[in-house]
C-alpha cells in the first residue's frame, strides 16, 4: 500500500488497468542469459540495467508466486503470493551475472524489510532469483561483500528462480513512455535519495 495518497497517485502502476492474465516471456536465444532481481516497482529497475554494456534487454514481471498469470491490479493489492520483478537478458561474453548483480545492489535498499522505499508490502520486497548454482554461489559472495559494506543487516534474500509472468505492456519501458511520471514518482518516492546515503553515489536512471 502507499504511505500517502499523493505518492499513490504517482505511484508504480494504475488501478484502472485490464485484468487479463498475463503470460511468459520467450526463452532466451543460443548465447543469451537471464537474470531476474525484485527491487521493489520495476519501473525504476528498468533503467539502470538498460545502460549496462552486454544487456540485451529487460522486461518488467512478477514472479516468486503460486499463482497463474498474475496481473498487476492482483499483484499491486497483494492478492498473489509474487514480487514485482525484472527479467534481465543480456549476453554473458560482455556482462557477467557478478556485474548484474552490482548493479542490483546499488539501485536497493538491501536493509528494507517492509518493501522498497516509499511502496509497503511483500509484492515489493528484495530478492534475487537465481537459476543455478552458479548463480547462487556468486549471490551469496555478492551479498557477503554488500554486508561488509553497509552496517544495517541485509535482509534481501537469494531464492530460486520460477515462472517469470510479463507485467502489462504498459509498465514496459514506463520511464521512456511517461518521464515525467517517472522522475516525479522517483523524487517522491525517497528512491535516489536513500540509494545516495547509502552507497555514497547517484544510481544509473
Amino acid at each position: 500500500m502507499r504511505w500517502m495518497v499523493l505518492l499513490f497517485l504517482w505511484g508504480c502502476g494504475d488501478a484502472a488497468v485490464a485484468t487479463a492474465p498475463t503470460v511468459q516471456p520467450a526463452p532466451v536465444q543460443q548465447g543469451q542469459a537471464e537474470a531476474v532481481f525484485a527491487g521493489g516497482c520495476f519501473w525504476c529497475m528498468e533503467a539502470p540495467f538498460d545502460k549496462v554494456d552486454g544487456v540485451i534487454s529487460t522486461e518488467s514481471g512478477y514472479t516468486g508466486g503460486v499463482e497463474e498469470g498474475p496481473t498487476y491490479h492482483a499483484v499491486a493489492s497483494g492478492k498473489t503470493s509474487h514480487f514485482e520483478a525484472l527479467r534481465v537478458v543480456y549476453d554473458p561474453t560482455k556482462v557477467s551475472y557478478s556485474q548484474l548483480l552490482t548493479v542490483f545492489w546499488h539501485n536497493i535498499d538491501p536493509t528494507q524489510d517492509n518493501g522498497q522505499f516509499c511502496d509497503r508490502g511483500a509484492q515489493y520486497l528484495s530478492a534475487i532469483f537465481v537459476g543455478n548454482d552458479a548463480e547462487r554461489k556468486l549471490a551469496k559472495e555478492s551479498l557477503a561483500l554488500v554486508q561488509k559494506q553497509l552496517k544495517e543487516s541485509i535482509v534481501t534474500p537469494i531464492l530460486q528462480a520460477g515462472s517469470f509472468w510479463l507485467a502489462e505492456d504498459y509498465h514496459q519501458d514506463f520511464y521512456k513512455k511517461n518521464p515525467g511520471r517517472y522522475y516525479s514518482y522517483r523524487a517522491g518516492c525517497g528512491r535516489d535519495r536513500r540509494l545516495k546515503q547509502l552507497w555514497g553515489e547517484p544510481a544509473g536512471h
